[in-house]
């Protein structure tokens, strides 16, 4: 009996310790107007899609110029692609969007979320906004978005670009960030979605890049914020990851001109991934960039946007 008591003990301890944990933790939503009060910006646009959506995008660059879609990747937002954005609208007209459940879009908490999903806003937007063919670039989720996207609908892409794209299960590592692991459970998604994650992003971030000192305060403390728009992390907590595989028979349908670019210290989703998305695609290229992780667009802006700069030139008739 008293080995029983003492158990009992430790496991009261540990739920009030659990508790405690939570009560310190959980936040409330933030609201978007607060949000767009501290993060809008002049180039800011909202637009009234399907669904409910309210959608935000950064619009840089010339009204007539070619169009460059970015989209980032999971818990991500359009502000991440700044370093990219500074080199493409140059030349191009670059709009960089939120997904739902992402930044400052604003969506119903019951928003149908996964690549395919997302892929058919992305064609809805680009319609909505009169667009003919674009490029778009993704990255992490946002790559899986982006090849959805040439599968679904390919008179809409003129080019894609993959960065560190998901779609191929196999390739994504056994040991993953402590939110993708607490994601695993409903318990721990309902945790999630009831607390300031920004402990749970700081860690995951510091697994995204080599270069640790790319991660600005300023960076993270937006990240936070931003999943904590009214409706998020419902839709976040909902995204099942590799719920839509990437297979050769997909992929091989993909004619436009594609580039890969991937981070050979890829902590989330591994190297080979890149080399599985080469052999799929007709004629894809493949840049791997050495010491670099999950996140080349925010690691190494300008490089990684030079190599898309010149693969656009080099297809410019396509």
């Amino acid at each position: 009996m008293k080995i029983v008591a003492v158990i009992a003990g430790i496991l009261l301890v540990l739920v009030l310790i659990a508790a405690g944990g939570w009560l310190y933790l959980r936040a409330p939503d933030i609201p978007a107007a607060d949000l767009q009060a501290q993060y809008g910006r002049p180039n800011s646009r909202h637009i009234d899609l399907s669904g409910g959506v309210r959608l935000h995008y950064l619009e840089s660059g010339a009204a007539n110029a070619p169009v460059v879609f970015l989209v980032h990747g999971f818990g991500d937002n359009a502000f991440s692609w700044d370093g990219w954005t500074q080199v493409l609208s140059a030349t191009h007209r670059v709009i960089a969007l939120d997904l739902p459940g992402h930044g400052m879009t604003q969506a119903p908490s019951d928003f149908p979320a996964a690549p395919d999903r997302y892929a058919d806003l992305v064609e809805e937007l680009a319609g909505t906004l009169g667009l003919g063919r674009i490029a778009i670039a993704g990255n992490s989720l946002g790559g899986a978005v982006s090849w959805q996207l040439a599968v679904r609908h390919p008179d809409r892409l003129s080019h894609l670009i993959l960065v560190d794209a998901g779609g191929w299960p196999s390739a994504t590592l056994k040991d993953p960030p402590l939110a993708f692991k607490l994601m695993r459970y409903q318990w721990g998604r309902d945790f999630i979605a009831s607390i300031d994650n920004k402990p749970l992003i700081r860690e995951g971030l510091k697994r995204d890049v080599v270069d640790q000192s790319v991660l600005t305060e300023d960076f993270i403390q937006r990240w936070a914020d931003l999943q904590r728009l009214p409706g998020h992390r419902p839709i976040l907590m909902s995204l099942k990851p590799g719920a839509l595989a990437a297979s050769n028979e997909l992929l091989f349908a993909i004619k436009v001109p594609t580039l890969i670019l991937w981070g050979a210290e890829d902590q989330i989703i591994e190297v080979d991934g890149a080399h599985k998305f080469k052999a799929a695609i007709p004629q894809a290229e493949l840049v791997i960039y050495p010491a670099v992780g999950h996140l080349p667009q925010w690691e190494i802006p300008a490089k990684s946007a030079a190599d898309v700069v010149r693969f656009l030139d080099r297809n410019k008739g396509e």
